[in-house]
C-alpha cells in the first residue's frame, strides 16, 4: 500500500507541475510513468503476505472478518485485504505478588477466601495458546486484547470459586495437587469454548495468614519430635531384647555347666591340677589327713 500511495502522489504532483509550466510537460509524462510503475509494484506486493513461524493471519475486508486462516509462509491475498497476525505459540500469563514479576505491575496476586473463612494468597502462571483455526472467531468476538478480556478474568474467577470448597490448611498441604487439577479442568473448559487451548496451570506460591503458618509449623515440629521419640523407644526396645537374649544365653550356659560338673569330675580335675604342680622343681608337698587336700607350696 505504501508504493501505491507514493505512485498516486507522484502522479498528482508532477501533473500539477506540468500544468503550471509548459517546461515541465516532459517531466510530467515521466512522472506518470513512474507513478504507474509504483502503483503496479504496490498492487503486486499487496497480493503477497508472509506469515512467520508460530503465527497465523486473519483477513479483514472493510471491517468484515474472513473465515480463511493464513498459515505460515508466503500467501496470496486480495490486495485490498488487511491482514491481522495472531501469535499461536505457547503464551504465559502470570499473576504474582512480587512487584514487576507478573504481567501487570505491582501486587497482582489472587486473594481468595477458603472454606474456613481464611484469606489465601496465590501466585499463578497460566500456559495457553490460541487455536489456529479459531483465530477469526477470536478476532470477531473478543478482539486482539484477549488476555485482559478472557484469560485473566476466567482464571481469577475459577480460582475463587474452587478455593471456597477447601480449608486453608488443605490447600497448603494435602489438597494442593487436587485443587490444581480441578482448576485446570475448569479453566480448560472455558478456554475451549472461546478458541484457546490450555496447556498448564501452575500454582507458583501459596501464602496463608501468619497465624495459620505458625500453627502448621508447630504441628510439623510436634510430629517430628514424636517420630524422634518413637525412634528412641524402638532403639531402647531392641537393646532390651538383645540384653534379654544375652542373659538367657548365659543362664542356659550356667545351667548346662552345672548339670555336667559331678563330684567325681571335680575330684579328677583337682588331682590333675595337683599332679601338674607336683612336677614343678620348686614345689613342696605337705601331706594332710585324707579328708583334706594335700597342700602344695612353691618357692624359689
Amino acid at each position: 500500500m505504501v508504493l501505491i500511495s507514493f505512485g498516486i502522489i507522484a502522479m498528482i504532483v508532477l501533473n500539477v507541475m506540468s500544468n503550471a509550466s509548459p517546461s515541465f510537460s516532459k517531466l510530467g509524462r515521466i512522472g506518470y510513468l513512474v507513478g504507474f510503475v509504483l502503483i503496479v509494484l504496490g498492487v503486486i506486493s499487496s497480493c503477497f503476505v508472509q506469515i512467520t513461524a508460530g503465527s497465523v493471519g486473519v483477513q479483514s475486508l472493510f471491517g468484515k472478518i474472513q473465515g480463511k486462516v493464513l498459515t505460515e509462509g508466503l500467501n496470496v491475498v486480495n490486495p485490498i485485504m488487511s491482514v491481522i497476525k495472531f501469535d499461536v505459540k505457547t503464551q504465559n500469563y502470570t499473576m504474582s505478588a512480587v512487584h514487576d514479576e507478573g504481567d501487570q505491575s505491582g501486587d497482582d496476586a489472587i486473594r481468595v477466601l477458603s472454606a474456613d473463612g481464611l484469606e489465601v494468597v496465590l501466585d499463578l502462571t497460566v500456559l495457553y495458546r490460541v487455536t489456529s483455526d479459531k483465530a477469526p472467531t477470536i478476532l470477531r468476538t473478543i478482539g486482539e486484547d484477549y488476555t485482559q478480556v478472557v484469560v485473566r478474568p476466567i482464571v481469577r474467577t475459577k480460582i475463587r470459586d474452587l478455593a471456597a470448597n477447601y480449608d486453608a490448611v488443605a490447600l497448603y498441604s494435602s489438597k494442593r495437587e487436587e485443587f490444581q487439577q480441578r482448576l485446570f479442568t475448569a479453566v480448560d473448559k472455558e478456554f475451549s469454548k472461546r478458541g484457546f487451548s490450555l496447556e498448564q496451570v501452575l500454582i507458583r506460591n501459596l501464602n496463608l495468614p501468619q497465624s495459620v503458618k505458625a500453627a502448621i509449623e508447630s504441628k510439623i515440629n510436634a510430629e517430628q519430635e514424636s517420630q524422634k521419640m518413637r525412634f528412641v523407644l524402638d532403639k531402647e526396645r531392641q537393646e532390651a531384647d538383645r540384653k534379654r537374649v544375652e542373659a538367657q544365653g548365659i543362664s542356659d550356659y550356667q545351667r548346662i555347666l552345672t548339670s555336667t560338673l559331678t563330684d567325681k569330675l571335680l575330684q579328677y580335675e583337682k588331682i590333675k591340677a595337683q599332679k601338674e604342680l607336683a612336677g614343678s622343681p620348686n614345689a613342696k608337698i605337705i601331706i594332710m589327713d585324707g579328708k583334706n587336700t594335700p597342700m602344695i607350696m612353691t618357692g624359689n
